[in-house]
């Protein structure tokens, strides 16, 4: 199974909160993992915010051993502007952001790993608030 790890499960599993305790396996185990590079600008700028550079730094040399990182290319922009356009007309608070995730998910065949709620009621999406 492929796994795409998104900001929201990265921090929880950072913080060690219940949710975090759910991806452990995952983000531990031996399943293909892989990371948007927006997910990692998201984790490490709350990083700096909340703990700090240096926790920042510890986090994402973490994420890049754990997974794969995959850049915004061109192809995941333009299937994201549009996936953007008709989600927010759909789910309140949607942004560019997810579209991002949601779409690199679809293009690289991976289960999208989450709690954020506007990916609650999306296909292709291990919710685990």
């Amino acid at each position: 199974m492929r796994y795409l790890i998104d900001s929201y499960a990265w921090i929880e599993y950072f913080m060690g909160t219940s949710a975090g305790e759910k991806v452990k396996p995952i983000i531990e185990g031996l399943e293909e993992k892989m990371t948007p590079t927006i997910c990692l600008a998201e984790v490490y700028a709350k990083t700096v915010k909340v703990d700090g550079g240096e926790m920042a730094e510890r986090q994402r040399s973490f994420i890049k051993e754990s997974s794969a990182l995959i850049p915004l290319d061109e192809t995941i922009a333009i299937e994201s502007a549009k996936l953007d356009v008709a989600m927010k007309r759909k789910i309140k608070g949607w942004s560019l952001a997810d579209s991002i995730v949601y779409v690199t998910g679809l293009i690289k065949k991976a289960k999208i790993v989450t709690g954020d709620e506007h990916f609650k009621s999306l296909e292709n999406v291990l919710f685990i608030k």
